[in-house]
């Protein structure tokens, strides 16, 4: 059943990848040509809105290649699926922040062959499961058994499609059998960090699912539960994936793009800056870049500052 609907989902992108592209919480459009484009060609970079360490990479790769000459427009996805799928169709031509190791290996195996990778630019990401901090009985996922009424029966989640989603709801939650108790609701990482966001200011009992890096972790003060089943996977690094022959048409954008790597504290700075303004426009956010390279000029070796 899952393959079918993965197999669904792909086929699905892949006709409409560009269709369901919608404005982001950015305020951006679905195409942002860069008004410091060159004449080296267009470079497509695509994203999934909402999700804040696609959106900081994305820009900062978008930074990087029109400094190099290339002129670059940004397009935004609804889903992770989509995403592999349109970009495995060449669609667009960057995905500057996937997950295929762990989050996101079903998709590859679908399209995999199909894309390049050109680089992991962060390492030890891990997708957890958090509460408050304030809740001192709950320290690890299975203090969560026989407790779901505490949480109104729901793990809150982000978006149907994301990897985290389905790690949640197919791993971790039979592992630990809390698919009897529990539902896991899903709709936007934004609609969770608001429902959090409510959850603690009221200091009620909460369970979300979470990932780090993640700005929210420097916003809210909670804590990941311990996951001794290690049923949330094991840490992985995030890649910069291309469509397939990306690298022979833009082979200079291509090594460009193999230079970025970036820390704990490097990442932790170019997010925080980006979701510095919850109502930020695609200009805040090439904004907060410039801001960033401004502060971090040795953040990773090659990194264009002019």
């Amino acid at each position: 059943m899952k393959k079918r609907y993965l197999t669904g989902l792909i086929a699905l992108g892949a006709a409409a990848s560009l269709a369901l592209a919608g404005c982001s919480s950015s305020g951006g459009s679905s195409e942002d040509g860069g008004s410091e484009g060159g004449d080296k060609g267009t470079i497509k970079l695509g994203y999934v809105t909402g999700w804040t360490d696609g959106e900081s990479l994305t820009y900062l790769t978008k930074d990087q290649l029109e400094k190099l000459g290339y002129t670059v427009e940004v397009q935004e996805l609804t889903d992770a699926g989509i995403t592999y799928a349109g970009l495995s169709e060449g669609d667009f031509d960057v995905f500057p922040s996937a997950w295929p190791e762990v989050t996101h290996a079903e998709y590859m195996a679908e399209v995999g062959e199909d894309l390049e990778d050109l680089t992991a630019y962060y390492e030890g990401a891990v997708l957890t499961i958090a509460v408050p901090s304030y809740m001192d009985d709950v320290n690890s996922i299975e203090d969560l058994v026989g407790q779901a009424d505490r949480f109104d029966g729901q793990i809150i989640g982000i978006e149907p499609g994301a990897g985290l989603t389905g790690v949640t709801q197919d791993s971790m939650m039979p592992a630990y059998g809390l698919d009897s108790e529990y539902t896991l609701t899903t709709s936007s990482t934004a609609t969770m960090l608001a429902t959090l966001g409510d959850a603690m200011d009221a200091e009620e009992d909460i369970v979300v699912t979470l990932w780090r890096p993640f700005w929210a972790y420097g916003a809210y003060d909670v804590k990941d539960l311990e996951d001794p089943k290690g049923a949330m996977g094991e840490p992985e690094a995030l890649h910069e994936l291309a469509r397939a022959g990306f690298t022979e048409d833009f082979p200079e954008a291509a090594e460009l793009i193999s230079k970025i790597k970036l820390s704990d504290e490097s990442y932790a700075a170019l997010e925080s800056l980006v979701t510095e303004n919850p109502d930020r426009t695609a200009e805040d956010v090439e904004a907060a870049v410039d801001t960033f390279i401004e502060q971090n000029p040795d953040a990773f070796d090659g990194l264009l500052t002019e």
